[in-house]
């Protein structure tokens, strides 16, 4: 996989300065500016009548994979044109809508393209894969579908409606839609209304509409950033969202992929912005209740949080993260029989669901109940044993329970499933910390720190392991960072003054612990008077 780039003009191809190419002569796309390019960002200042669908795929495809040649897709799928191009004049058929039964018999009969159950294989997004599998989804099956009609000159157009993608041919006298995902099948615009919900609009919406080109491959720009983003490449998923953002504003899904990336990325505005563009879009969309919630969430408003998971529980009462995440609101409002109540509803819904288990046990472990939480989260391992958070949970119980063996035991379990889970790499460091082994609650610390740089209450606590080994240079130095990040932090103010005490400077000592007083932290009274003497 490559890197992904709208915004820098590269050569694709070694060698060549297009992708056109000289034997696709009596093609209908044969004088489309758009075979002459090589990348995204020359397809993106095409007039949409003017852009290749397949050549703009397959640039996608290169940019996803080093071995894809495009040009021998292209080549291909010129072929598979000319192919269906011969039988038509061998039932001496026009090119219209008659054209469609051959086209659906070449493809679904002849070359044996199928749908796949579920879009689970990134891969089964792209053009060249398609091709290569005689397999696809709704988008892609589709974009394979276009291309064809591209090439023979056929009217037909992308049409995109909340979670799925079909072709319409409309020549301005008859009309009607194509389901790729079934053959070829001819599907009324009442099926698609009812069936996914289409939200009513005042015609200005995107949604049942004749697609452009340029809007089709937006609408391929929202897919292909969720599967950066389900390798980990946020960055590229970002920029492609954004684009297909500003290609296709009132698609509801790339608002809210878009939001969910800057959510990500700790964008929090930004995300609320796209959550709330979506929703105007679409506002049936029980997702899109539930990221707008999350969003309220970090931020702490948790009023507005609550009215969003409700929301969307009312649009969908199967909708399990609604009833997560309004346990999780109670819990911080130390609303704890609300927040139980909220997920043995979803036990209900769902009874194998390992997680909700675990959210109940740390829901018991607040409530002071440490032995019921215990029985919980092993309930949980019992049905899923690779569940980090289950053995976190442990970590915590084991701790109020004064077991610490065990309680170090749990952490580490966790972190073998999931290396990078922050609050077991943090608690981890605490519970070295209190056995006094200060090297190995540094090694943890540095290593959640890594993860979460701007998070004080870590630094706070690394410092903590620094002061224990009389290392203060190392602890005030953390403890700056902390009230940095968050200056009113009381408990990082109390350290500073005892850090900046131990290493002579007084003034300084002083001025942080006066803040802290401030800020209503109890602080050491034998510090204070010593402090007080100096400074006379």
């Amino acid at each position: 996989m490559k890197r992904f780039l709208l915004s820098t003009c590269i050569c694709l191809l070694a060698g060549a300065a297009c992708f056109a190419r000289s034997d696709n002569a009596g093609l209908a796309n044969a004088n489309l500016q758009g075979l002459y390019v090589n990348s995204l960002p020359q397809v993106l200042r095409l007039e949409p009548e003017q852009i290749d669908l397949a050549v703009a795929a397959f640039i996608v495809s290169e940019q996803w994979s080093d071995i894809v040649a495009g040009r021998r897709y292209l080549a291909a799928l010129d072929d598979m044109a000319y192919q269906i191009r011969d039988e038509l004049d061998a039932r001496n058929l026009p090119l219209d809508h008659r054209a469609i039964p051959i086209i659906n018999k070449y493809l679904f009969e002849t070359e044996r393209y199928t749908a796949v159950s579920q879009a689970a294989d990134p891969n089964d997004l792209f053009l060249h894969c398609v091709m290569d599998n005689r397999k696809g989804y709704c988008l892609s099956l589709s974009i394979l579908y276009l291309s064809l009609a591209e090439r023979l000159g056929l009217p037909l157009y992308g049409v995109v409606v909340p979670g799925h993608f079909f072709v319409r041919y409309d020549d301005g006298k008859v009309v009607f839609n194509i389901e790729t995902t079934s053959n070829g099948a001819i599907a009324s615009d009442e099926h698609y209304i009812k069936k996914f919900k289409v939200p009513p609009h005042d015609g200005s919406g995107l949604y049942m509409r004749k697609l452009n080109k340029l809007q089709t491959l937006g609408c391929l720009f929202n897919n292909l950033g969720n599967t950066y983003d389900a390798v980990g490449d946020e960055d590229t998923a970002m920029e492609i969202l954004e684009a297909a953002a500003e290609i296709n504003p009132s698609l509801a899904e790339a608002r809210m992929n878009l939001g969910n990336i800057y959510l990500k990325k700790e964008r929090v505005a930004d995300a609320i912005f796209e959550y709330q563009a979506a929703l105007k879009i679409n506002p049936g969309d029980a997702k899109a209740h539930i990221n707008l919630g999350n969003a309220y969430n970090e931020r702490g408003w948790l009023a507005d949080a609550i009215n969003e998971y409700t929301a969307a529980i009312q649009l969908d009462h199967g909708i399990i993260d609604g009833y997560k995440n309004l346990a999780l609101v109670y819990t911080k409002q130390d609303k704890y029989h609300s927040a139980l109540a909220q997920l043995k509803q979803a036990v209900a819904i769902e009874p194998t669901d390992a997680a909700l288990y675990t959210r109940l046990g740390d829901v018991h472990m607040r409530m002071g109940d440490y032995d019921k939480a215990v029985s919980l989260h092993k309930k949980a391992l019992e049905m899923n044993p690779g569940l980090a958070e289950a053995y976190h949970g442990l970590g915590l119980c084991y701790e109020k329970l004064g077991r610490p063996d065990e309680q170090i035991e749990a952490y580490k379990r966790a972190l073998a499933i999931n290396p990078n889970m922050v609050g077991a790499l943090v608690n981890l460091a605490n519970a070295y910390v209190s056995r006094q082994e200060y090297d190995l609650a540094i090694e943890y610390y540095r290593k959640a720190l890594s993860l979460k740089p701007n998070d004080a209450m870590i630094h706070y606590n690394f410092g903590i392991a620094y002061v224990n080994k009389g290392d203060f240079e190392e602890a005030v130095r953390l403890y700056e960072k902390a009230v940095g990040i968050e200056p009113d932090m009381g408990d990082a103010h109390n350290g500073l003054a005892y850090g900046y005490y131990r290493l002579g400077k007084p003034d300084l000592a002083i001025k942080h612990l006066n803040r802290a007083r401030r800020l209503g932290i109890e602080v050491d009274e034998n510090l204070a008077q010593a402090l007080e003497r100096k400074a006379r």
